[in-house]
């Protein structure tokens, strides 16, 4: 069984795929997962610009997590991932970024405090804390983007991906594919490995949203 470090931001729908992914590998025993963040706003900030002064708008969510982390541990992050993922990719209309009702509500279907949030957002460290693991993350490994997966619980070799429009047919397929993945990542020598995006993710806020009427 493989041990992994899955990088997030809950913005980004391909990373929420992705994790889709995982979660199946986790439920057939392939893998166990351990939730950390990263940033995009922050990795895609100006040169110069200083990441602990901005107010990022993945910044609730992400504080939450690191304080949920501290407070409940760190298997309630990727519960809290996944309900609050859902609200942004799963269920249209689709809540927003820096919604903190529905990160309230994340908290609440996973049995967290919803008041979590409240101290996190009360506490700037919390937002230290996301910037120093995002960082931490891209000083070891040169990481620019999400999903970044790390192997062995973080230690190891990491990849930015797989990045996947549609989740596999059944676990042999997941399983497969993981497979695939985790002998190229452990593969020193092994750099890159990209084609286009042909087809958006298989997520019903992407296909909501592309029902919607073009804005006026």
């Amino acid at each position: 069984m493989a041990d992994i470090r899955f990088h997030f931001d809950p913005r980004c729908p391909w990373c929420y795929q992705t994790s889709r992914w995982v979660r199946q590998l986790e439920a057939a025993g392939e893998l166990t997962v351990d939730w950390a963040v990263f940033s995009l706003e922050v990795v895609n900030l100006p040169e110069g610009e200083d990441p602990l002064a901005i107010d990022a708008r993945s910044g609730p969510s992400l504080r939450t997590a690191l304080q949920l982390r501290q407070e409940v541990g760190a298997e309630a992050v990727g519960r809290f991932y996944e309900a609050f993922g859902k609200r942004l990719w799963e269920e249209p209309p689709p809540a927003k970024i820096d919604d903190l009702d529905a990160i309230r509500a994340s908290l609440e279907e996973i049995g967290a405090d919803p008041e979590v949030l409240d101290r996190a957002l009360a506490d700037r460290s919390t937002w230290d804390a996301v910037v120093a693991e995002h960082q931490a993350l891209v000083d070891r490994t040169a990481a620019f983007g999400v999903p970044t997966i790390v192997l062995d619980g973080g230690e190891g070799n990491a990849i930015f991906g797989p990045v996947i429009s549609t989740l596999p047919v059944d676990d042999a397929e997941a399983v497969e594919l993981w497979r695939h993945t985790e002998w190229l990542t452990r593969n020193a020598a092994f750099a890159e490995l990209k084609r286009g995006r042909p087809k958006l993710p298989d997520l019903a806020v992407i296909e909501w949203r592309q029902q919607q009427p073009p804005k006026q």
